[in-house]
């Protein structure tokens, strides 16, 4: 791996997936660079899991970048919109941010551009997930050409590779690979609706998936759960 591409730059929102991805990048020998967004999102507790993991896996920069959509709105994570407990269902729940990854990929392509990184590291998933667009594998192959074609490490011939490491795993094959390396999962942070005492609430959608995905792995999750 030559110098210039011994840089990765990982999208840690704090969250499992993204730990989970940032583990596999280092894994894989990158000196990990990490890009975290400070939208505004009521879950902002993800933002100190965040900085938790790029300490525990020795990121070299870690960037949390201020980024207010809640000038925008339009989702229960951004606006006064209560966020659903029912479950997942089929439609694109309330809690969807309007073109989020679209809006970040950009951001983190600037950051590895200016970094001088050529891969990306993305945690999203797309079997055990609340069906959010952009994290369909039509997606990120999209805003990988994109990418090319819209900096000038695409038109000198240097795009980005987009990793995608976790896209067709389920949340039990990502819990264990938590497990398999050595990630804790109280590191991270999953829950889109905490209680005032700092809590998972153990019932939105990204909580359940979490726990499915924990309880099909026969793995320990070690976030603390409101009643648990």
């Amino acid at each position: 791996m030559s110098a210039e591409r011994n840089i990765a730059v990982v999208l840690l929102s704090g969250g499992l997936d993204s730990m989970v991805t940032a583990g596999i990048a280092r894994e894989r020998g990158f000196v990990l660079h990490a890009l975290s967004i400070d939208y505004g999102q009521r879950h902002a507790i993800e933002l100190d899991r965040a900085r938790e993991i790029a300490e525990r896996l020795g990121v070299a920069r870690h960037v949390v970048l201020p980024l207010d959509l809640r000038r925008f709105g339009g989702s229960a994570l951004t606006d006064d919109i209560a966020v659903p407990k029912d479950g997942v269902g089929d439609d694109i729940p309330v809690t969807y941010v309007p073109a989020r990854n679209l809006v970040f990929l950009a951001l983190t392509a600037a950051f590895a551009e200016s970094a001088g990184a050529r891969d990306i590291f993305i945690g999203v998933n797309a079997l055990d997930y609340s069906g959010y667009p952009d994290c369909r594998p039509e997606f990120i192959a999209s805003f990988a050409e994109t990418a090319r074609l819209g900096t000038k490490a695409g038109a000198d011939g240097r795009p980005f590779t987009i990793h995608a490491p976790l896209q067709h795993m389920t949340k039990a094959d990502i819990a264990r690979e938590a497990d398999r390396l050595s990630l804790d999962p109280g590191w991270s942070w999953s829950c889109y609706d905490p209680t005032p005492e700092g809590a998972a609430c153990g019932s939105c959608d990204s909580c359940r998936l979490r726990q499915k995905g924990f309880a099909e792995a026969g793995l320990e999750d070690t976030v603390s759960y409101a009643g648990g």
